[in-house]
């Protein structure tokens, strides 16, 4: 008994550490600010969040991909908690989120009048003017204020998720992407289902990215989401990168929570290039930092270890000419780095090439002082090698 009472005892003091450890951590430094626009299109007064990034006062010459996430400030917390998760591995940039507040949600999201007696006849149909509103008076307003740059997301859950659909078909100019979160795609006989598979169907190229998600949905909306489903599969235009995820227990006023990570880890694209996004081409680097460069609205260039990590990648996998193609691009590149010649003095090394692997290896010792973190790595790498000749 006295045992379980101090096993007890630990254990809270354990907890406790552990709250008052995230009670002592830094809390969030998002500025919000309310702002109010008096709608010429909608007729009324209507109310968005605009949050900006942790860094946005201390980068004055800093643009920001901008996120119109539909159904208002409620949906912030969840959100912010996904992408400081990506950003905290560079794999999501910082950006400007627009929260927009209902007033008739019905009514502006869905972009036709509904027949369908499951749900409510007659209602629904503003979908056109919202999005005139959206793409008229709110994102003029907005990006002229706050330094935004081009890149888009428009993202909504249900209703949202219908209309989210919607705006990137009839505005895929403005909006590079669609989060859909249990789309409502039963509304009106599965209008914007049908919509979206024929907006599909009639686009060539779409360099563009729709992620859809559902939960355990029933009948009638199952259906008519199975049927887009199998529209889209048909119909993906050639650049179109289209993610689609089923939650078969989650139901669906969690499937928001549940997809949002999937979401956005598929929407960005990481700082850190993996080898399943190098396609053996040496382009196929430069094209990669292009699109990561284009959503953040800033020039990344491939960083050299990311590089030399691609080069390792093949040699684990027994490909010693891919890989020493990546070292010498990793050089090419980087001239004045160590590590580059120290990559490919490993790649000589693995394909039993121990002269030229002793040439690499020399040229990096040259150029790292004895301080250098890498320096000693590569003494014993010419020592090693050195040894290996001599057995020859």
């Amino acid at each position: 008994m006295l045992k379980q009472l101090k096993a007890a005892c630990l254990l809270l003091i354990f907890i406790s550490s552990i709250t008052h450890a995230q009670d002592a951590s830094p809390k969030a430094d998002y500025t919000l600010i309310t702002e109010k626009f008096d709608s010429k299109v909608l007729s009324e007064e209507r109310t968005v969040v605009v949050q900006l990034p942790k860094s946005y006062a201390g980068n004055p010459d800093k643009k920001y991909p901008v996120i119109y996430r539909l159904d208002g400030a409620a949906t912030l917390v969840m959100m912010n908690a996904v992408l400081e998760s990506l950003q905290s591995q560079r794999a999501a940039p910082e950006v400007i989120i627009v929260a927009i507040e209902n007033t008739d949600r019905l009514r502006d999201l869905y972009p036709t009048v509904n027949r369908d007696p499951n749900g409510p006849v007659g209602a629904g149909g503003g979908g056109a003017k919202f999005l005139q509103f959206i793409t008229t008076e709110l994102m003029p307003a907005v990006e002229s204020k706050y330094r935004a740059h081009d890149f888009r997301i428009i993202a909504g859950a249900s209703a949202a998720g219908a209309f989210s659909l919607y705006a990137l078909q009839k505005k895929p100019e403005l909006f590079d992407a669609a989060l859909a979160y249990s789309a409502a795609v039963w509304w009106n006989y599965g209008a914007t289902g049908k919509s979206t598979v024929e907006f599909l169907k009639n686009a060539e190229v779409l360099d563009h990215y729709i992620y859809t998600a559902i939960g355990n949905e029933p009948a009638p909306m199952r259906p008519y989401y199975d049927e887009m489903m199998n529209g889209i599969s048909e119909n993906q235009a050639k650049g179109l990168r289209w993610v689609n995820n089923s939650f078969n227990n989650v139901p669906h006023n969690l499937v928001s929570t549940a997809a949002s990570f999937n979401a956005y880890h598929n929407l960005f694209y990481s700082e850190f290039m993996q080898p399943k996004d190098y396609d053996g081409r040496l382009a196929s680097i430069e094209e990669y930092y292009a699109r990561v460069s284009h959503q953040r609205g800033e020039k990344i260039e491939a960083p050299e270890w990311v590089i030399r990590g691609l080069g390792y990648h093949y040699v684990t996998e027994q490909n010693s000419e891919e890989a020493i193609k990546l070292f010498k691009y990793d050089i090419e590149r980087y001239p004045n780095m160590p590590d580059a010649y120290n990559g490919l003095a490993y790649g000589y090394e693995a394909s039993g090439e121990y002269t030229k692997a002793l040439e690499q290896v020399n040229r990096a010792i040259q150029l790292a002082s004895e301080d250098y973190e890498g320096y000693q790595v590569y003494v014993n790498r010419r020592e090693r090698l050195l040894d290996k000749l001599d057995k020859k």
